[in-house]
């Protein structure tokens, strides 16, 4: 991991409201969006901006949960810090013009242009990530590749010379969030943040990365998402 770059690197940004986007579309993956959120959200002069293609609410990949867009792509042309989540909906999004357009004008200005899971994917197709190592969930690394990025199984992937992080499957968008806030303010913000939603992992089970998991576990994991679907 490379080193936080001091503070001062943003000199124009110090004591400002830093707008954060995080893109909706139907069929998100609610925890990637929502874990960054919930990290993010709890620093004072972070303020978040849910888009999309136009307001109103938009369902999870599962349909259970339902989430409020606030404001369109066109309304938030340029944002300090771009998250996008991933999902069974990127998917249509690497040939969605509007929102590649939005994403390559976006990454012009931002402090730093993020993705989690399959968000990479769509970074990608807008170009983004042409060449560099990027990492998405552990399921579609060969897409990331065919859309120009080196694929790795890193958790945390970050070019911060390009301004880039990309973020794993799911929950690794939270040990990201984590890296952006001690990137944007420092260690000690970033370790506040992490005490006020209590981020302990101690799960039951270590079976949080493929290498780690039989083929019984893989055959439920793609029986399960086929039924979801």
């Amino acid at each position: 991991m490379s080193p936080a770059p001091p503070p001062d690197s943003f000199p124009d940004q110090k004591g400002t409201t830093v707008q954060i986007a995080i893109p909706l579309f139907p069929q998100f993956t609610a925890l990637d969006g929502i874990g960054p959120y919930e990290v993010l959200q709890r620093i004072p002069d972070f303020d978040i901006t849910f888009v999309g293609h136009e307001r109103g609410e938009v369902r999870s990949e599962n349909g259970f949960l339902g989430i409020t867009v606030d404001a369109t792509f066109e309304e938030v042309p340029d944002p300090d810090v771009l998250v996008f989540p991933g999902g069974v909906g990127t998917r249509p999004l690497v040939h969605d013009e509007r929102v590649l357009e939005w994403v390559r004008h976006a990454h012009e200005g931002t402090r730093f242009t993020t993705s989690v899971c399959t968000g990479s994917l769509v970074l990608a197709a807008a170009g983004l990530l042409d060449g560099l190592t990027a990492t998405t969930h552990w399921s579609v690394l060969e897409e990331l590749r065919a859309l120009g990025a080196e694929p790795t199984s890193d958790r945390v992937v970050e070019h911060l010379d390009r301004r880039i992080i990309t973020a794993a499957g799911v929950s690794s968008g939270i040990d990201m969030a984590l890296r952006l806030v001690e990137v944007l303010v420092d260690e000690t913000a970033a370790k506040a943040s992490q005490l006020m939603i209590e981020y302990d992992p101690q799960p039951p089970f270590d079976a949080g990365a493929l290498a780690k998991c039989d083929a019984t576990v893989v055959e439920r994991v793609i029986e399960y998402a086929a039924l979801r679907q």
